[in-house]
């Protein structure tokens, strides 16, 4: 096994200065066989090759959306959200072809739409209409009440969290997923590692914890929680000014409605996530607690190769002349191919 890792000079461990730059802010994601990891405009991909080498692969990342944007709170979210879904669909693609070793050509900007679309499908049959149709079979059964009522949009929550934990549980028992969800707590293990003062080395991800606030499973509930406030204040809005006649048009134009409240749903969902992993004491506890326990379902614990992989994909998203490169261990590098 050879290492050729053009991005990380070696260095000899140590312990923070007191005069070393602050961490900067690095986000996550876990693919086939590996981890994302974003650092601004760069990120850096990391796969355990069949071989046992790690391969990491460095680019920039394709922003989206107009960049007035992405500095306005409420506004910056929906943008952050599609650009994470399509840089994240190009590396779980990515990592599949390095991790079974197929190098070919990657996926073309049609494949890439129509990859996007699959998952934005998907989401709105599972997430909305599902959801929608089964609170509306609850009325229909004497259970709760019309669109205008909170106990159609407490159904239709109550079944999205529902579909959302069953569809979680029953995807982590595939070998493969289950694996993404140990690379997905490797990924928080390095990170949490990454963000305290010291050496980032496998033992200390180890020792770290395999939740974090600023996980996307949180984002996730946040989400929801919007979803359900936003569903219960608007649709009966909708309802008061537009009310056809028949019931298959109105449900029908109310599962559009609330298509199109994705946009504003996910602006809030961001901003109440960024919050929440700013804020300190209690209250912050209280917000985290939920999405934290849903992480425990998305993670699971990794093993030394899997955190070998994650800080490798860290160490790949810093600046070249960075000095925190000097924080991270060279033991494993005859691994790491670049």
């Amino acid at each position: 096994m050879m290492i050729r890792n053009s991005l990380c000079a070696p260095a000899a461990l140590f312990c923070a200065a007191e005069n070393e730059p602050a961490a900067p802010l690095i986000g996550g994601q876990a693919v086939m066989g590996g981890v994302l990891m974003r650092n601004g405009g760069v990120c850096s991909l990391a796969v355990r090759r069949s071989t046992g080498e790690i391969t990491v692969e460095r680019r920039g990342w394709r922003t989206m959306g107009p960049q007035s944007l992405r500095g306005r709170r409420f506004l910056r979210g929906f943008p952050i959200l599609v650009e994470t879904l399509a840089n994240g669909v190009r590396a779980l693609n990515r990592s599949a072809e390095l991790a079974t070793g197929d190098d070919g050509e990657p996926l073309s900007g049609w494949a890439m739409a129509l990859s996007m679309a699959m998952a934005f499908g998907l989401a709105i049959g599972l997430f909305i209409a599902a959801p929608h149709m089964m609170a509306a079979g609850m009325g229909w059964l004497g259970l709760g009440g019309g669109m205008e009522g909170l106990s159609f949009h407490a159904w239709a929550g109550l079944f999205k969290f529902g579909i959302f934990v069953a569809y979680i549980g029953l995807i982590a028992l595939l070998p493969d997923i289950r694996a993404v969800f140990e690379y997905h707590g490797a990924e928080h293990k390095a990170i949490h590692a990454f963000e305290r003062p010291g050496p980032v080395t496998v033992a200390a991800a180890r020792a770290g914890s395999r939740l974090h606030p600023r996980c996307g499973t949180t984002f996730m509930l946040f989400v929801l929680g919007a979803a359900i406030i936003l569903h219960a204040v608007l649709v009966p809005a909708l309802l008061l000014v537009w009310h056809p006649e028949s019931a298959i048009l109105r449900h029908a134009g109310v599962i559009v409605f609330k298509i199109l409240l994705i946009v504003p749903i996910s602006c809030l969902a961001y901003e109440l996530i960024r919050a929440s992993a700013a804020m300190e004491g209690f209250w912050a506890g209280v917000l985290r607690a939920p999405g934290l326990f849903l992480q425990r379902l998305t993670t699971r614990e990794p093993d030394d190769g899997q955190l070998e992989v994650a800080i490798a994909s860290l160490r790949g998203a810093l600046d070249e002349d960075s000095p925190l490169l000097a924080r991270f261990e060279t033991a494993f590098d005859d691994k790491v191919e670049e």
